[in-house]
This record gives C-alpha cells, sequence and structure tokens, in this order.
C-alpha cells in the first residue's frame, strides 16, 4: 500500500494500539501528526515523518488545536480517531459526571475532529477517516455500560459521515478491535489468581488460538486508508481472530 506524503493525524498515535497504527501507517509511507496527552517516546520524536501535539481531547478546543498543526503540515489526508478510555462500573456506581466524560472522549472528541478537518480533507484526493471502535459496541463486558454506549456510538456516527461525506470524496469506515494485547491487558491477566490458566483460557476464546497485537490493527487502518480501499465506505470491521464468531458452549 502506498501513502507516500499523505499526511495521517493519530489521536493516541504514540501508545497501545494507536502505536501499531503510527508504524504501519510510515510503512506505507505516510508522514504522522501524533495527538495526545503523554510525550512521544524517543525513537518516534527522533523520526523526521512524525510530528507531535500535546493534546487533552476534553478539551472544547483541541480539535481545532490539531487542525491548525495539522494545515501547518500540509493539511490533512488521513484522520485516524483512535484515542479513547474505558472504565468498569455498574449503572449503581456510575454517576453523570463519569457518563459524560466517557461520552466527550470517546464521541464528541472524534466527531468534532474530523470536522475540523473537513475543509483540509475535502481538498485532498481519496481522503479517509477511520474510527477506532470495539467489539464492545457489538457486545458486552459487564460493568461497561458506558464505554459499550459509547462504541456502539462510534459505530453509529461512522456510518452516517460516510453519507454525509461521501459527496466531498471523504471516506469513512470504522474497526472494531477485540482483545489487542498492551500493558493494560496484560496487567489484567497477571493480576489473575492463576495467569497462566486465565491466558490459556483467554485464547481458547479466539479461533485463530491467540490474541491480538497493535500491528493487526495497525495493518487494517493502512489498508483503509490506501487506494486499495476506494470503494469501502460506511463499514465497521470486526478484526478480533474470530472470537465473536464463536459460539460459546458449556463444556
Amino acid at each position: 500500500m502506498n501513502l507516500n506524503n499523505k499526511l495521517a493525524v493519530v489521536t493516541g498515535g504514540g501508545r497501545g494500539i494507536g502505536r501499531g497504527i503510527t508504524e504501519k501507517l510510515l510503512a506505507a509511507g505516510a508522514r504522522i501528526l501524533i495527538a495526545q496527552r503523554q510525550p512521544l517516546n524517543n525513537d518516534l520524536s527522533e523520526n523526521e515523518s512524525v510530528s507531535y501535539i500535546y493534546s487533552d481531547l476534553t478539551e472544547r478546543e483541541a480539535p481545532y488545536q490539531i487542525a491548525k498543526a495539522a494545515a501547518e503540515l500540509g493539511g490533512c489526508d488521513i484522520l485516524v480517531n483512535n484515542a479513547g478510555f474505558m472504565f468498569e462500573k455498574t449503572l449503581d456506581e456510575m454517576s453523570e459526571d463519569d457518563w459524560d466524560q466517557m461520552m466527550i472522549v470517546n464521541m464528541r472528541a472524534p466527531v468534532f475532529l474530523a470536522k475540523a478537518l473537513l475543509e483540509q480533507m475535502r481538498g485532498k484526493d481519496s481522503a479517509s477517516i477511520i474510527n477506532i471502535g470495539s467489539i464492545e459496541g457489538i457486545g458486552a463486558n459487564p460493568y461497561h455500560a458506558a464505554y459499550c454506549g459509547s462504541k456502539a456510538g462510534v459505530h453509529g456516527f461512522t456510518r452516517a459521515l460516510a453519507v454525509d461525506l461521501g459527496k466531498d470524496g471523504i471516506r469513512c469506515n470504522a474497526i472494531a478491535p477485540g482483545w489487542i494485547n498492551s500493558d493494560l491487558s496484560n496487567d489484567y491477566i497477571n493480576a489473575q489468581s492463576n495467569p497462566e490458566q486465565a491466558r490459556q483460557d483467554l485464547y481458547a476464546l479466539h479461533p485463530i488460538g491467540r490474541t491480538g497485537e497493535p500491528a493487526d490493527i495497525g495493518a487494517m487502518v493502512a489498508f483503509l486508508a490506501s487506494e486499495e480501499a476506494a470503494f469501502v465506505t460506511g463499514q465497521v470491521f470486526v478484526v478480533d481472530g474470530g472470537r465473536t464468531a464463536k459460539l460459546p458452549l458449556p463444556f
């Protein structure tokens, strides 16, 4: 896939799934503007194809600050709305502030970042918006009401933006990752009473026999951003090693 000299804005692109996305886009020839709160690791900060802007996506001005930085780099071709967060709370425990923060970061920020970048992307050939949803926008784990609601919303506004922006030559798709390995997910497994058994049980949920890597999501992003996906828009692609396709058995 050839993304030579295209500028990709990737929120949260310096760590976790975002890092996998950044690396795959760089390998395809893209330039990257990473927007996140954490500073970049040295290998990214020293890469001439990578730029960085501090961004707190809870702030209303953040999308417009990111758009200004993208304009100074020649304008955005590819937007990857990757940044998000999750908490576990029962409905009894969850407050209105908890709910609002989830929706601000996971839904409001991606929508208004697309709005802030719209004029730049209208002037590009084969512009693409890629939103990172979740299999929890399709199914649910316990105590994830806010997270599931936000990711289902990401899937919904992805389809809506594809319909509205097609006339402007802007495609919009979403990716719904399953279990992707990260420091946080590894810590969760290691906190179980029998981490090795927990890991084997987790693998057994996946027909492919393993959990995902950030690069698995990055590869799908690079495809959707490329000319190879020129006729693809308004879709949600589940990338989960077959986990949601497998019906559970009680034995």
